[in-house]
């Protein structure tokens, strides 16, 4: 990144203020079905089935977030947890954001609120996602996410093609590893 791009790099203030008449929320159980619904209209998510969503608001909620509009409809979140094995790894399992709103920074926004929210109930020194190659959208929003807090990025293939047993068609999971994060 060149100096020039750096001084364009929204920075948390800036994304927070873009959120306008939004706001981020903990996730409801009576959310799922929108979720479900979000997901599966983004036409890039792996679904899941709407039972996971209901557990998922009800089990997941601390480590996920949900944007509501001025009616207190969902209209974008993210699902996480953390990691059993590594208390301080926030993994990020998706990202979605209703059509309507996209282009608006609302990903970014969850992103950065989720992440400052779970290192405010413990010790957060990095994020983990997965993206398959070609998804550029999350490739960029990861990346910034990196940058606006002064990490590094890690890649590697965590699930390749092959061990899905759908007959081979989902692509790789790449494993991007961001940290050390510091609030």
């Amino acid at each position: 990144m060149t100096a020039a791009q750096a001084d364009l790099a929204p920075t948390r203030s800036d994304i927070a203020e873009k959120l306008g008449d939004l706001r981020l929320d903990r996730p409801e159980v009576e959310d799922g079905a929108a979720l479900w619904r979000i997901a599966r209209d983004s036409k890039t998510l792996d679904l899941n089935s709407s039972y996971s969503y209901l557990l998922w608001c009800r089990d997941f909620a601390g480590t996920s977030v949900v944007a509501r509009d001025t009616d207190g409809r969902p209209v974008g979140f993210i699902s996480g947890y953390v990691r059993p094995d590594r208390p301080e790894t926030l993994l990020i399992w998706q990202v979605a954001v209703d059509e309507a709103q996209r282009g608006r920074g609302l990903a970014a926004a969850m992103l950065d609120g989720l992440s400052t929210h779970v290192a405010g109930k413990g010790r957060l020194t990095s994020l983990e996602t997965t993206i398959t190659p070609g998804n550029t959208a999350s490739e960029r929003l990861f990346t910034s996410y990196a940058q606006r807090h002064g990490a590094t990025v890690e890649r590697e293939v965590l699930f390749g093609a092959g061990l899905f047993p759908d007959g081979g068609g989902h692509d790789p999971e790449v494993l991007y590893r961001i940290g050390p994060l510091s609030f």
